[in-house]
């Protein structure tokens, strides 16, 4: 991987060049932001032609390390007027990092009404018109562009979400069954992508595993090595294999964090109905998949493949979704989260903002609540472009302020996700000290919080959250440069030889030597680097906190509220 490709798309150039010398050892999200960092004004419109729009594989991706197949997209948000990389899995980033690319940038802006592909191929770029694809939702594009260039090609698209630039779209990539199901959802990148002219890009890769490796052997023994440790991992090797993400469910509601109604309380009723279990029985049930891995290599397989009642093979159903479209609704079907998971799927639009929305609006009276067949003829607004339809993928906030709602659940613009931080204050830390928007990847505290793993940090006390947050979100950032899934993290948090393993990878891959103190170092720059650019953009410190519903209510049913203000301060102190 040592290929920078530009592709203009104001004056249609394509321009391949060696990577640049300073991104020589970044990959991911360490290279996507410090990009950003360094090429986008931090003050330009986000949907204009000075903000670029960065792909990039792990540090890892294209190798057979397990689990390596993630990449991260960059750029300035729509949605928070900040920094954001967003990550994928599917099958992209090993198909990107097999031709040879470090990066691919997308820049300038296509003229209105243009709309344009991307063909990668071992023989160089293609930038072709797609005026076909327009308005087309993201199942048939995928559908399309693999009966056009081949089944085995991976593809990264928008839905009529980002045509329409969106704030809250997402970009979706194919999945290993050709399904258009896995997502860069979160911050709009959709919207930008869609601001470009660019509806879609194939991947023409011959290989999947076949990214140069210095030290093949040692290499090799480490990843098998790894493999055995995420499979050894009750987290990683049973939980997440059987139940999926959605395992968490019935967790987090047990915890008193699930929540319920718009952030009301923090416990649902009906859980179980929406929950792990039970999408596993209805995935075997209907023939679909219960066990299912996002992308090639991975050895968790924590995804899934959910059958909808007229046998629509829609894909997966997160445990964020889920929460997002049921009990944050007070919806108790699966049918109907599944139903609403693939109208977002096909429109492109992040299911978590979409979900957080959905609870805003009902707040609001305008779906009410509980109201499944309401959600869902709401929700088939947005592909159409009508006013609800541009509410919805507008986002939480922006919905908030039209209906005038002020328990509204975001964080610089950005909606929070399927746990609340009066009961898992770690993660409410996370929420409001990360560059990102609220982002529950960015620092996910429910690991000492709820689920003790790498210790156990009361999730109802201050005491320990900034630290545990400040160091998640630190080895976070690190792991998403290395294309390695962030789940990985419970098997490193837990097992003492699971970093050193990692960092023998590396250095096994790169000739180079590394030690565990660089990979903190790594985490420690990038986060430096994005609250540079949000810094440069008019952030403070007073866009590091939580919505102030979440001081002044108690959260049922541990009756707590949210407390951490200026200790939020100390969180980026390194």
């Amino acid at each position: 991987m040592d290929k920078f490709l530009r592709v203009n798309m104001t004056t249609k150039e394509l321009k391949t060049e060696a990577a640049p010398e300073k991104y020589a050892a970044l990959g991911g999200r360490g290279l996507t932001s410090q990009f950003v960092l360094d090429e986008v004004p931090a003050t330009c419109e986000p949907l204009g032609p000075f903000n670029k729009l960065i792909f990039a594989p792990g540090l890892l991706s294209g190798t057979n390390a397990p689990s390596s197949g993630r990449m991260s997209c960059g750029g300035k948000s729509p949605l928070t007027g900040g920094i954001k990389e967003s990550n994928s899995g599917g099958t992209p980033s090993q198909k990107l990092a097999n031709l040879g690319y470090k990066a691919v940038v997308i820049e300038g802006k296509a003229t209105a009404g243009e709309l344009y592909l991307l063909k990668l191929t071992a023989d160089g770029a293609e930038l072709l018109p797609a005026d076909y694809l327009a308005g087309k939702g993201g199942y048939e594009t995928v559908r399309v562009l693999q009966e056009k260039y081949g089944k085995k090609t991976a593809v990264i698209f928008i839905g009529p979400a980002g045509e329409m630039q969106m704030p809250s779209a997402g970009i979706g990539a194919s999945n290993i069954e050709g399904l258009g199901d896995r997502y860069f959802g979160r911050g709009g990148m959709g919207a930008v992508m869609g601001s470009k002219g660019l509806k879609a890009i194939v991947i023409d890769a011959p290989k999947t595993f076949d990214v140069p490796v210095k030290d093949k052997e040692r290499f090799m023994a480490a990843s098998k090595k790894f493999a055995k440790i995420l499979l050894d991992h009750p987290v990683t090797g049973q939980g997440l294999p059987a139940y999926g993400t959605n395992v968490l469910m019935n967790i987090i509601n047990e915890a008193g964090t699930l929540p319920t109604r718009n952030f009301t309380r923090g416990r649902f009723d009906d859980a179980n109905m929406v929950g792990g279990e039970s999408l596993a029985e209805a995935c075997n049930a209907r023939g679909g998949k219960a066990t299912h891995a996002c992308h090639p290599g991975c050895v968790m397989r924590c995804s899934n493949v959910f059958i909808l009642p007229d046998g629509t093979q829609m894909g997966k159903i997160e445990y964020e979704t889920a929460w997002g479209f049921g009990p944050n609704a007070e919806i108790n079907s699966l049918d109907v989260v599944g139903e609403l998971n693939y109208i977002c799927n096909d429109a492109g639009l992040d299911t978590i903002e979409a979900g957080a929305t959905l609870g805003v609006l009902m707040e609001a009276g305008v779906v009410p609540f509980g109201d499944g067949k309401a959600a869902i003829e709401a929700f088939k607004e947005v592909a159409k472009g009508t006013p609800l339809g541009r509410v919805i993928g507008a986002g939480a906030t922006f919905a908030g302020k039209l209906y005038g709602i002020t328990r509204v659940p975001t964080v610089k613009g950005q909606a929070i996700p399927a746990y609340d931080p009066r009961s898992c204050r770690g993660n409410g830390v996370t929420y409001a000290t990360t560059p990102m928007g609220a982002d529950h990847t960015a620092g996910y505290a429910v690991t000492a919080n709820i689920l003790r793993v790498g210790g156990f940090v009361d999730p109802t006390k201050d005491e320990g959250q900034v630290d545990l947050s400040r160091n998640l979100q630190i080895a976070t950032a690190a792991v998403d440069s290395t294309g390695l899934c962030l789940f990985v993290a419970f098997a490193v948090l837990d097992n003492p030889e699971a970093l050193p393993t990692v960092v023998e990878m590396l250095n096994a891959m790169y000739g180079l030597s590394l030690t565990g103190d660089d990979v903190v170092a790594l985490g420690m720059s990038i986060l430096r680097a994005e609250r540079e650019f949000n810094k440069k953009a008019g952030f403070t410190k007073e866009d590091d906190r939580l919505p102030e519903f979440f001081y002044n209510e108690e959260l049922a049913p541990h009756n707590t509220k949210f407390a951490l203000k200026d200790e939020l301060d100390e969180v980026m102190n390194f």
